[in-house]
């Protein structure tokens, strides 16, 4: 029986295994496909060891990957690869969320679960039936200027 997995690079100095960081993304369900994983890693928000990342960047176990998912940035330590995308237990094993990550993520949280209704802060909007009646008595049409 062929094994169709994918192998994981190795680098010539040690036989750490690495993976590309869209590829990894993907894995650790972080984005929901690789191709918008590699949209987010364009956008810039997407961060290996504090340099911005390119989609081919190599990642170790060990590195740090900062990221923005969903406007909340995330910062994780890689603890590990994977060959292909599993179950969501197997890959929250791939990492490990950092205390301030947390701690930032919940405070985030809060405040936009205190944040204000915007529909609320709109004052003029379209008229109602009731305002349109109210500005055309405003117009009284009788009082016009004419000729006679």
């Amino acid at each position: 029986m062929s094994n169709h997995l994918p192998k994981m690079a190795h680098t010539e100095t040690d036989q750490t295994p690495t993976m590309r960081i869209d590829k990894w993304l993907w894995c650790a369900r972080f984005y929901k496909t690789r191709a918008i994983a590699v949209e987010a890693i364009h956008k810039g928000h997407v961060k290996v060891n504090g340099t911005v990342a390119k989609p081919s960047k190599e990642v170790r176990a060990q590195d740090t990957v900062e990221l923005l998912q969903a406007q909340t940035p995330r910062t994780v330590a890689v603890l590990g690869m994977a060959a292909t995308r599993g179950p969501a237990p197997v890959a929250q094993q791939m990492y490990e969320e950092t205390a301030d990550s947390i701690r930032q993520r919940e405070v985030l949280s809060e405040q936009r679960r205190l944040a204000p209704e915007p529909a609320n802060s709109l004052q003029a909007g379209r008229p109602t039936k009731k305002d349109r009646r109210d500005m055309q008595e405003l117009r009284s049409w009788n009082d016009r200027w004419s000729a006679q």
